[in-house]
């Protein structure tokens, strides 16, 4: 069975520990994750049935609104999405190379998974807050069009919920380049 995921930033860490342990409280859901992130937020990946993590989103939202920084609910989200999260992606260096930068955790997430899902890319690395003030970057490598349109639909959503930061897609990385991210 296909898991939802939600993901849940708070501007504040002593809320962010009170808002995980209602959300758990609240629905059938499974913690994935909940940790301090930079810059003083606090990140909570939920994850089970869509009306579950919705049912706990919503629960969170209700009683933490002033708090929230971000909040993203994922249906059936992408396996490589999940593999990126943890940091155990092994994609080849090679292709185009896209990014997408974000300035919320949740935001890069959904943002990652729209990627996926709109071309034939692969996840190169995901990171969320923690080192970059915050901010959430992915990378994806893939032929320079499926780079391209993955990058627009993944921008896009970010754009839409006021949280994107920027974008860039190289056609043909230097060597250099790809030694050193």
């Amino acid at each position: 069975m296909y898991q939802a995921v939600g993901v849940i930033e708070l501007k504040s860490i002593s809320k962010g520990i009170e808002a995980t342990d209602a959300a758990l409280k609240s629905a059938g859901v499974t913690l994935i994750s909940a940790r301090a992130a930079c810059p003083g937020k606090f990140e909570m990946i939920l994850t089970g049935t869509i009306s579950n993590v919705t049912s706990a989103v919503e629960h969170v939202k209700s009683r933490f609104d002033d708090k929230l920084v971000d909040v993203s609910i994922m249906g059936r989200i992408d396996e490589q999405v999940i593999t990126a999260l943890f940091g155990t992606v092994l994609t080849e260096k090679k292709g185009s190379l896209g990014v997408i930068e974000t300035f919320s955790a949740a935001s890069i997430i959904k943002a990652a998974d729209i990627a996926v899902k709109t071309a034939k890319v692969e996840i190169f690395e995901l990171r969320a807050s923690r080192g970059m003030g915050g901010k959430g970057i992915c990378l994806i490598t893939g032929e320079v069009g499926d780079v391209t349109a993955a990058v627009e639909a993944g921008s896009q959503h970010a754009k839409d919920q006021g949280v994107f930061c920027n974008s860039a897609v190289i056609p043909a990385p230097h060597e250099l380049l790809w030694s050193q991210i």
